[in-house]
């Protein structure tokens, strides 16, 4: 049976995103599979200055939440802005990518489905 976790997001090792295209970028896991969690999972990306995931799809939704930052989601060949307190709901099967367009760390929330592969 899973365990409640409740801590503080910063105690949560950010990891370098490594796949290709990726610059710049940290994930921090916040809610994991190895917690028990078996509906969704939960992440923290940290985006430096300049910095961009890679432009990717897979087959599983994804709801983000913006925590700072200003930036900018290539979705579908199209660029859409976006600031803190925004939040984005991207379908599955959909070409996307978060670049930080701003000064200072874009961070954001992202929920994806316990079966996502990344």
């Amino acid at each position: 049976m899973a365990e409640l976790k409740m801590d503080d997001s910063s105690r949560v090792e950010a990891e370098n995103v490594t796949m290709e295209g990726a610059r710049n970028v940290k994930v921090r896991r916040l809610i994991s599979d190895g917690d028990g969690a078996t509906g969704f999972l939960m992440r923290k990306f940290e985006v430096g200055p300049g910095g961009v995931t890679p432009l990717h799809t897979h087959s599983w939704e994804h709801e983000v939440y913006i925590l700072s930052g200003d930036g900018v989601l290539v979705y579908e060949g199209e660029e859409k802005p976006f600031s803190s307190g925004h939040f984005i709901f991207v379908p599955g099967g959909r070409l996307h990518s978060f670049a930080n367009t701003g000064d200072g760390v874009l961070e954001f929330l992202c929920m994806v489905p316990a079966t996502a592969k990344s």
